[in-house]
């Protein structure tokens, strides 16, 4: 009989094989559709490299494709992690929002194939495509409400809606890494940096400009 006090400890030993587990089949199968891409690898290719048997792989995945939605996860996450920050206001938003186009180029920006494998797969498999759409949608949601920060604090302008200022930071992460892919190999985070200058140059307020100056100019 197991004492009761042995319960927790039995308990999180289990939860954290569960978590190991998981993670070795995700990153076999970032690395697999990687080298191979995303159509030639199966999911016994997936168990084999992460040395589970095949049956395993369906205790945490209900398909391939979720692959990519595990993947939309930790992007989401991301995102809701400076969408809090945003809120508590500790820093300007232009830093929180550069630090979140760091870190959303953090996993694709370990491997150009593996980024070229993602865009082959959301054009090429309905099911990608949807959960890809999905998860943008759930980043959008929180980005706009980063934008709308920002332009409470008159540090974004106020002249476009918050949601269409959150689809182009959308439009600049994605245009950024897919443009990434096209070059000999270097690091997404300079490529990110050069070009969050430029998007937030557009997005920024304006400084205000009183009458009196205008006058001033003009004499």
């Amino acid at each position: 009989m197991v004492h009761p006090a042995k319960a927790p400890i039995v308990s999180d030993r289990r939860a954290r094989r569960s978590a190991e587990t998981r993670e070795s089949l995700f990153r076999s199968a970032l690395k697999l559709f990687a080298d191979r891409g995303f159509q030639s690898t199966t999911i016994e290719d997936i168990t084999e490299a992460a040395d589970v048997g095949k049956g395993t792989f369906f205790n945490y995945f209900p398909s391939k494709e979720h692959i990519f939605n595990a993947l939309g996860e930790i992007q989401v996450g991301t995102v809701r992690d400076a969408f809090e920050a945003a809120g508590r206001g500790d820093e300007p938003v232009r830093e929180t929002l550069l630090r979140l186009a760091r870190g959303l180029a953090k996993e694709p920006g370990r491997s150009q194939p593996l980024m070229r494998s993602l865009v082959v797969a959301i054009q090429s498999n309905e099911a990608v495509r949807q959960i890809m759409l999905t998860n943008l949608t759930r980043g959008r949601d929180l980005l706009t409400g980063i934008m709308a920060f920002g332009q409470e604090r008159s540090e974004i302008r106020a002249d476009r809606d918050a949601a269409e200022l959150a689809r182009i930071f959308q439009q600049f992460m994605f245009g950024t890494m897919v443009m990434w892919t096209l070059h000999p190999p270097s690091p997404l985070p300079e490529w990110l940096d050069g070009t969050f200058e430029v998007f937030w140059s557009g997005i920024a307020a304006r400084p205000a400009q009183s009458s009196a100056s205008g006058k001033e100019r003009k004499s």
